[in-house]
């Protein structure tokens, strides 16, 4: 394919070492897209977070755990895919026509469908964005996606926009064949669907503004922090709450955008997401945002789990991977990726994307 050439991310600071030979985070996020941003959910200091439930539609609205719109601008309406849980396998429903075919075959005697559908959450700057200038589909996932099933398996594919709270409910509905949403791989979603081999790793990280004096991670106790919903950052934000003893309060949000532009209007003290993503954000102009620093789980990890990379130089909550997501009967597709990933890293077109987004 005649692949289209990108400007740098300039990221700032060690972004994906693993398996690139370059860092996982669960995640999600974009900067320059806070516009599209929706609602936030906020849990008061000590309080358990109620999966699903409410959603918020439009842009500005913060809703409580239970509905209720606390600021003007947002409205609160029940959607059938967010009533369902993350722990639900969500197999009830119609299936897709490519999800019908059995993954019991041999990948290599399977019959590749036309064009591949995949579920992302956009924006999620640099994974998967709009850019302004023609509004076209772009990202460091949207390049492994060509990469991987139109120039190694010599098919099609299509993303289609999902909310990422419901993502993998709306994957086992046959909504579409695959998830490509920078998705950290782990135990809860390891038992809902089937992950390919990992492709990047990431960490969690915490961003606050420049003129903070939020200088350590202690310092959030008793404040409040952004999150996506649905997003490993979420979790590691519960993670610091119970460290906390319950001193801590997570506004989540719709879309990483909103929890972005919650931070620049001191809404959040700080912001809990990937690496990558935050470091997208941060290094914007104008953006006042700034990584909070220290050691953490990068620094205490095995270099296996790093990829033999240094640690950043910022506070590290984890060490995630990335994969792509497929339906539990879909292990043919599944193996015919795996097989693909591995070619690609084979033959130098990985590192080429890799280094369009990334530094380091």
């Amino acid at each position: 394919m005649d692949r289209r050439t990108y400007l740098k991310s300039a990221v700032g600071a060690t972004a994906g070492a693993g398996l690139a030979g370059c860092l996982g985070g669960g995640g999600d996020g974009n900067g320059s897209g806070g516009n599209e941003s929706g609602g936030d959910t906020t849990e008061s200091s000590g309080e358990t977070a109620t999966e699903g439930g409410e959603e918020t539609t439009e842009s500005g609205g913060e809703t409580t755990e239970d509905g209720e719109t606390t600021e003007s601008g947002g409205e609160t309406t029940e959607t059938a895919a967010g009533n369902e849980s993350m722990d639900e396998t969500g197999t009830e429903g119609a299936e897709s026509t490519a999800g019908n075919e059995s993954g019991n075959a041999s990948a290599g005697d399977m019959e590749l469908p036309e064009t591949v559908t995949i579920g992302s959450d956009i924006p999620y700057r640099p994974f998967e964005f709009r850019t302004t200038e023609d509004d076209e589909l772009t990202g460091f996932d949207v390049d492994i996606a060509a990469a991987v099933f139109e120039e190694q398996l010599g098919i099609g594919y299509e993303f289609t926009d999902t909310s990422f709270d419901t993502i993998i409910p709306s994957l086992n509905n046959g909504n579409f064949r695959v998830i490509m949403s920078a998705m950290t791989i782990n135990d809860e979603r390891d038992e809902q669907v089937d992950f390919s081999d990992p492709y990047f790793t990431a960490y969690q990280t915490i961003i606050v503004l420049e003129g903070s004096d939020i200088s350590a991670k202690s310092d959030l106790q008793g404040q409040a922090v952004g999150v996506q919903k649905g997003t490993t950052g979420a979790n590691a934000a519960e993670g610091l709450k119970e460290e906390f003893g319950g001193d801590l309060e997570i506004k989540r949000y719709d879309q990483i955008p909103a929890a972005f532009d919650a931070l620049r209007n001191n809404q959040v003290v700080a912001v809990v997401n990937d690496n990558t993503v935050n470091a997208e954000f941060a290094n914007q102009e104008g953006s006042g945002a700034r990584f909070l620093e220290g050691e953490g789980a990068a620094a205490n990890a095995s270099s296996n789990a790093t990829g033999g990379a240094s640690p950043p130089p910022y506070l590290t909550l984890t060490v995630e991977e990335y994969g792509i997501a497929f339906r539990e009967d879909d292990d043919a597709l599944l193996q015919r990726v795996n097989e693909a990933l591995a070619a690609i890293r084979e033959d130098g077109t990985y590192d080429e994307i890799y280094s369009e987004y990334f530094s380091g």
